[in-house]
């Protein structure tokens, strides 16, 4: 039986992205003991991962999201960032960790950051599942990360092409000759 997801290369499985969470969990737990942390999700792609993060951060947490795009139906940044959806509460005084699925040109963080200081957060900290240097623009804050990845186009685990494959279990690359790429 040929797999639903055709030719997507596994790229970080899904061994050691459970691996890499609980670490991840264990150390935001001790750099935040005794306080109590407000989890920000930036939709749509952060969503498994912070599922799966915030099991393994052993604090009293709040979770939002924060909806932002500059993909559209692409596989470049558009540079353009758009509000999707904004914070159900407020954060001001709050010590704040924002979960992103990959920092990519750096735009959407900075954008984030600036916006979520203007809230008046008393701290801000940012955990990204991957990270994509070689693409960057701008510098970009990432206080705990998952993993570094060359510069290809990944899904999986929560990150899509077109809303498709975020179900994936592990974190593929979306072969250049991809039909939907491609075509």
């Amino acid at each position: 039986m040929v797999a639903w997801y055709g030719d997507i290369e596994e790229v970080i499985s899904p061994a050691e992205i459970a691996k890499r969470v609980a670490e991840l969990g264990r150390s935001i737990s001790r750099d935040f003991v005794g306080r109590e942390l407000v989890l920000i999700g930036v939709l749509k792609g952060s969503f498994l991962f912070m599922a799966d993060l915030c099991r393994h951060i052993e604090l009293p947490i709040t979770c939002d999201f924060f909806g932002l795009s500059s993909y559209g139906d692409q596989t470049k940044s558009t540079g353009v960032i758009r509000i999707t959806s904004d914070l159900k509460r407020p954060i001001a005084g709050k010590d704040v960790l924002v979960v992103e699925d990959i920092v990519d040109t750096g735009l959407t963080v900075q954008y984030l950051l600036e916006n979520l200081k203007a809230r008046r957060a008393s701290s801000i900290k940012v955990c990204s599942l991957l990270d994509k240097p070689s693409r960057r623009v701008v510098p970009a804050q990432i206080d705990y990360l998952g993993f570094s990845v060359p510069n290809l186009f990944v899904v999986g685990y929560g990150l899509d092409f077109k809303g498709r494959y975020r179900n994936l279990p592990f974190v593929g690359k979306l072969p250049d000759d991809h039909p939907e790429i491609a075509g």
